[in-house]
């Protein structure tokens, strides 16, 4: 059963409308007003020497919510890619020796500014990734809100510690460009370095300029540039101006960047994606796992700690299907900015589109070919389910799919499909039941369901991942939580807490770093 093609959608019984106020074209005016500096007519500009610059060449774009043109990204080329890291490094050295009480206050006043523009900053989100309204706010207040956290405590973090010799080099991809990518930039630049970053290839372009501009006029020492990854890379990566490389995304890029960085000694924080997994061993609290699996859904499982994969006692199959498959079917997507009257809230969806038509194609690619080869197909969900205006393009949705014992074959069985497929592996011993759940080589967060916390005590420590949940799911987390990954999925420094200051600052000689590392793994 193949995922249904994508067409456009039918118009339903009270025909939707775009929320007043909430085109792209109400966003792309309101940025021009807010940082003029920073966009100009159809195009954003980079940022680099502490000057924004018409520079590149801008590519065209689309949103996946609805195949409508949006602002692509300004390319640069190689060349002046190294300028811009060079120029980096000469902020870095300005910037180090400004006290800590003034940096503070610069990273403060731009958290201010980014809370007085929290709805525009996730109206772009909701237009450049096709996050939900909540999720994408969401989004901006963790930003927010973990950097504050950091302002506010800092000082002991930073005690007998120095910034960098040079520049943090950030890489990330596109899924969470506010409580990732912002968030990190921010911390680092608190820390005492000049930061630099890629803006992701696939979406959050807008979002990440206004951002930017608003750190850039507070002083904060941000580079914002645009490139394709593998022609910035000698720049971004390799230069011996770039103090440490932080990167989030996939396991093939993420590898060469780790060989890069080995051969380079370049302090390193490699976050990987894993085949995260749940657990169902000697369980019977069934409306518990009801009531979680929408929220596993959130964003389409497009996030590094999504759990697509189920492990499952085979004795206890038909009732987890009776739990599971109610709360699938509950699931609620669609257009983010879809109303029936325009008065009314925007809707409260699970996720909207993936970010874009060719991943929703592959993946849908993916499950058919599956299915060809022996999966058995246990939900499919359909677009007419969902909340579209009439007529607009859906070729970027893809409803929920979930797969009983995809074959080995398939990269459904061994990756992480980054989108709303789950798949079902059953077991009938421990033994294999660990082995199913440590598929993947190492994963950021895995979750065992158990009524015995013996066997969850026993079971536990031998799952591959970072952080391991007892009958509920893990994620990054905020402030003092500590994130990293076991095995694949990681490499470099571990983060999240202080580990964060540490990670982008030098301490005392000698100093072991808690992290994966090629002569080291150091648990915090």
């Amino acid at each position: 059963m193949a995922p249904s093609p994508a067409q456009p959608a039918p118009a339903p019984t009270r025909p939707l409308t775009l929320k007043p106020g909430t085109a792209w074209t109400d966003a792309w005016q309101r940025c021009l007003t807010v940082a003029p500096e920073a966009f100009r007519d159809e195009n954003v500009l980079n940022l680099w020497a502490g000057t924004w610059r018409p520079d590149g060449r801008a590519l065209p774009a689309t949103s996946p919510v609805d195949g409508s043109p949006i602002a692509g990204p300004p390319r640069l080329d190689a060349a002046t890619a190294h300028q811009a890291v060079r120029a980096s490094l000469d902020q870095h050295r300005a910037w180090r020796h400004i006290p800590l009480p003034e940096r503070r206050a610069r990273v403060a006043a731009t958290l201010d500014a980014l809370a007085a523009h929290r709805e525009l900053l996730a109206l772009l989100l909701v237009w450049e990734i096709g996050k939900p309204w909540r999720l994408a706010q969401a989004d901006v207040d963790r930003a927010i809100d973990g950097v504050r956290w950091y302002v506010d405590g800092v000082e002991p973090m930073l005690a007998g510690r120095s910034p960098l010799p040079g520049p943090v080099s950030n890489i990330a991809s596109w899924n969470y460009p506010m409580s990732v990518l912002v968030h990190a930039l921010l911390v680092q630049a608190l820390a005492g370095n000049a930061v630099i970053a890629k803006t992701p290839t696939d979406g959050g372009l807008a979002c990440l300029t206004l951002a930017s501009a608003l750190a850039a006029r507070e002083g904060v020492p941000i580079t914002l540039v645009s490139g394709i990854g593998g022609e910035l890379s000698e720049a971004l990566v390799r230069a011996p101006e770039i103090g440490c490389v932080s990167f989030v995304g996939g396991r093939d890029t993420g590898a060469r960047i780790a060989t890069a960085v080995a051969d380079l000694g370049k302090r390193h924080i490699l976050e990987q994606e894993g085949l995260n997994t749940w657990g169902i061993w000697n369980f019977g609290d069934w409306p518990a796992l009801t009531a979680v699996i929408p929220k596993l859904f959130d964003y389409g499982k497009q996030r590094c700690t999504a759990y697509p994969r189920f492990v499952v006692q085979r004795t206890l199959f038909a009732d987890f299907l009776a739990a599971y498959l109610p709360a699938v079917r509950s699931l609620r997507m669609g257009h983010p900015l879809a109303v029936a009257h325009p008065s009314d809230d925007l809707p409260a969806l699970d996720f909207g589109p993936l970010i874009n038509a060719a991943k929703a194609k592959e993946l849908g690619d993916q499950v058919a070919e599956a299915v060809d080869r022996g999966a058995i197909p246990l939900h499919q969900g359909s677009l007419t389910d969902g909340r579209f205006l009439a007529g607009q393009d859906t070729s970027a949705y893809l409803p929920p799919v979930t797969l009983l014992n995809p074959p080995p074959s398939s990269p459904l069985h061994h990756a992480e499909p980054f989108g709303p497929v789950d798949t079902i592996v059953l077991v009938d011993t421990e033994a294999e039941l660990l082995a199913a759940m440590n598929a993947s080589n190492g994963a950021l967060v895995a979750t065992l369901s158990t009524d015995d916390p013996e066997t969850y005590a026993r079971l536990a420590p031998q799952i591959r991942a970072f952080k391991t949940g007892h009958g509920t799911p893990r994620s990054r987390g905020d402030r003092a939580e500590l994130f990293g990954g076991f095995g694949a999925s990681w490499r470099g420094a571990f983060v999240g807490g202080d580990l964060l200051v540490k990670a982008v600052t030098e301490g005392p000689d000698g100093e072991r770093r808690p992290g994966n590392f090629p002569d080291h793994h150091l648990m915090p």
